[in-house]
């Protein structure tokens, strides 16, 4: 058993809180995605309506739509040890409107691929080669079966 601890900052930031993943879940999600650290983690997750999310994706991306999803990496200064990782936004109504459309059986499911997600992203992972894309993909999918989802929105 590894003895790790999940230092989680959740913030609402969005209008409408009805259905959302509560604390627990996201901070038991957490647990798991880093159940092989042997050291503390602490980061943020902050849940945003579409207007912050495009904001952010335009501010830091120059991408003027809002995403499912934006990871910002802490990385401390030089000589500083930190056990935060650092900032994962969500954004409420894309998880939704993306559950909808490719018809995921629980909404449930997205969000935790988000949360996965964003999270591989601070840890170093990313998609902008194909191999790349393909080992973040079946990272998540391993993941997420862990979880017990079966199938998710792997586009």
């Amino acid at each position: 058993m590894v003895n790790n601890q999940v230092v989680l900052d959740l913030q609402l930031a969005c209008k409408n809180l009805d259905g959302l993943p509560s604390r627990k879940l996201f901070k038991s999600w957490m647990r798991g995605m880093f159940s092989t650290y042997k050291k503390k983690i602490e980061l943020t997750i902050r849940i945003v309506d579409a207007k912050e999310m495009r904001y952010l994706n335009w501010y830091y991306l120059g991408k003027n739509y809002p995403t499912n999803v934006l990871s910002f990496p802490f990385v401390p200064p030089s000589g500083i040890k930190s056990p935060l990782l650092g900032d994962i936004v969500l954004c409420r109504q894309v998880i939704e409107y993306e559950s909808k459309k490719r018809n995921v059986p629980s909404t449930r499911a997205h969000w935790a691929h988000m949360m996965i997600h964003g999270s591989l992203h601070l840890l170093g992972y990313n998609h902008l080669l194909d191999e790349e894309a393909i080992l973040m993909k079946q990272t998540e999918i391993s993941i997420l079966q862990q979880y017990g989802y079966q199938t998710c929105c792997y586009t």
